[in-house]
């Protein structure tokens, strides 16, 4: 480790903790219904919109309303990404000519972006057509994402008002999540990356001379555009197939910050917007002081992990100074290449710009458990924020018993119906895990798949799972998942991992609403303390950590000790 990559890591987070209050406030603004910046150029393409599609925007739904709408608007999504896949071959702006993509692929792929995934079994750059890409892909990636932020926006009501009926208007949310947050942000973002040397094109490929006179072909694409909206809806699936590893998606040091600063700055700041909307600032903060303490501690645990170097590798005869550069690109290094694998799986990104797998023991059992901690850190776009709510509610309800009072959060009254959903959503994750997993790893032709045996491939197999239901989409790559078994059951996985988790959050949000706000009292346990966010810090460890550890100590732990002891598998 050197004072220089801290630098880079600490300028990182500063750059994010600026904008936290700005693009928090703009967030708080429209989805208030309040004029901003971008409405003189947008209020009349979303009234055009809502004219279209038959939307009342002053008519609110309930929950199980919003909850329908979100489910159907997901479904018909699905079917349409689903189609444009397989009839890839006959659709337009096709310059590589490329054929169908097979059911089973296409079915694990339209449900990756439709949940906001992005789990990709595939080599984009020799699968896909540019209408693919465009109208496929890159739409999910705003409408998935304003998804995400809609859900949230309908618990935070709850919070927000007393004694409601309704949870807002999903139509409303998704389009002005998309319109006014995600759409302008790309276009900057975009412009960017095109000027960092990324390609925005309607070309297929390039053909080039090597310095060996080989010739070979290059793939293009709108490359920018897709990658904007990428980082920004905490997508992460890549244009090509080493995703930001690649030259075109990622050539420069400059560029990697901005991934990084992008797929960061809207989770971040919708903790402030929660906090403004529910009228309690401090709130907001605290959450994002939870997120702050992991996502620090993980990077600095896979940062030391990768500088110690790997002792296997230093048998061999390779200088253990330089540390463990298996697996990461040179023009970033183990500081920014720790830093990128930490935040992709605190947040539900999952883009890579270093191989996850060819991290040491240590460094590859961070990014998996943050992932098994919920996506919360601060998570994806919305379904971060909803999440960190559900561990809150969980940690006042912990604190009512300790001092035996019932447990309020935020002058709400958490009681024996939003603790019965709360605890549902939080099972999602370690039943369908550990439960496909243990499937997975018992099943010879299952086993086959994995590219390394031992702890290793294990590590492969919890990884694809953890990454599928958490809707992360990063993956420790020497999996081969483009089988039927590993098509299916990650994507049962994905649709698990976002509306089985979803809908018992609407269903709390219901709960929350119609519940009359009280004032704080002597006797009210504050939630906007470090008292608290300490609490919270232990309970997303206990329910989030514990639940895993046995199957982490087979296959990361274990690697770990194996590595220091020089043994291989």
């Amino acid at each position: 480790m050197t004072i220089v990559g801290w630098l880079q890591i600490s300028l990182l987070f500063l750059a994010v903790l600026v904008v936290i209050k700005p693009l928090g406030l703009h967030m708080a603004r429209v989805f208030s219904g309040e004029r901003n910046a971008f409405s003189p150029l947008f209020s009349p393409i979303e009234r055009g919109l809502y004219a279209a599609a038959g939307v009342d925007p002053v008519k609110e739904q309930g929950w199980l309303a919003y909850t329908l709408s979100m489910l159907a608007f997901s479904l018909a999504g699905f079917v349409g990404l689903y189609a444009i896949l397989r009839l890839q071959a006959w659709l337009p702006l096709n310059p590589q000519g490329f054929g169908n993509v097979p059911p089973g692929l296409a079915f694990n792929t339209a449900v990756s972006f439709v949940t906001n995934t992005n789990w990709q079994n595939y080599a984009g750059e020799t699968t896909l057509s540019h209408f693919s890409q465009m109208m496929g892909l890159t739409v999910q990636n705003f409408v998935s994402a304003a998804t995400g932020i809609a859900i949230a926006l309908a618990i935070i009501r709850a919070f927000a008002r007393s004694a409601a009926s309704t949870v807002g208007n999903f139509w409303v949310d998704l389009t002005r999540a998309t319109l006014y947050v995600l759409l302008p942000l790309s276009i900057v973002v975009a412009l960017a990356f095109v000027a960092m040397g990324l390609p925005q094109t309607f070309d297929g490929a390039v053909n080039a001379t090597t310095l060996e006179g080989a010739r070979q072909t290059i793939a293009l694409g709108p490359v920018a555009s897709q990658e904007a909206i990428k980082q920004l809806g905490t997508n992460g699936g890549g244009f090509f197939n080493v995703n930001a590893a690649h030259p075109y998606e990622n050539p420069t040091a400059l560029s990697n910050y901005l991934n990084i600063f992008a797929m960061l700055s809207i989770s971040a700041a919708l903790l402030y917007t929660f906090g403004q909307l529910v009228g309690n600032c401090r709130q907001g903060w605290a959450f994002a002081a939870v997120t702050a303490f992991f996502l620090i501690a993980g990077v600095g645990v896979v940062y030391w992990a990768e500088a110690q170097g790997n002792t296997i590798l230093s048998a061999v005869g390779l200088d253990p100074a330089d540390g463990n550069m298996e697996g990461k690109e040179v023009r970033f290094g183990q500081a920014m290449t720790a830093l990128y694998a930490t935040v992709t799986t605190g947040l539900s990104n999952g883009g890579v710009n270093g191989m996850h797998g060819s991290l040491t023991g240590l460094g590859g059992l961070v990014p998996m458990f943050l992932m098994q901690l919920g996506e919360v850190l601060p998570g994806g776009v919305g379904s971060g924020l909803y999440g960190m709510i559900v561990f809150a509610i969980l940690a006042v309800f912990v604190a009512g018993l300790m001092v035996g009072r019932t447990p309020e959060l935020l002058g709400k009254k958490i009681e024996a119906r939003e603790m019965k959903f709360a605890i549902l959503a939080v099972l999602v994750l370690p039943l369908t895990v550990l439960g496909f997993s243990a499937v997975s790893a018992v099943t010879p032709s299952n086993v086959s798949s994995i590219g390394t045996g031992g702890p290793h491939g294990l590590s492969e197999i919890l990884y694809a799972y953890t990454s599928a239901a958490g809707n992360n989409g990063s993956a420790f790559a020497g999996l081969t998942g483009n089988t039927p078994w590993y098509n299916t059951t990650l994507g049962i996985a994905m649709l698990l991992g976002r509306f089985a988790y979803a809908v018992p959050v609407l269903a709390i949000a219901g709960s929350i609403a119609v519940k009359t706000r009280v004032a704080a009292s002597k006797g009210t346990f504050p939630t906007d303390t470090p008292l608290f966010a300490g609490l919270l810090i232990g309970i997303i460890l206990i329910l989030g950590g514990l639940q895993f550890f046995p199957a982490l100590a087979l296959g990361p732990i274990i690697e770990h000790f194996a590595m220091l002891s020089g043994e291989t598998f």
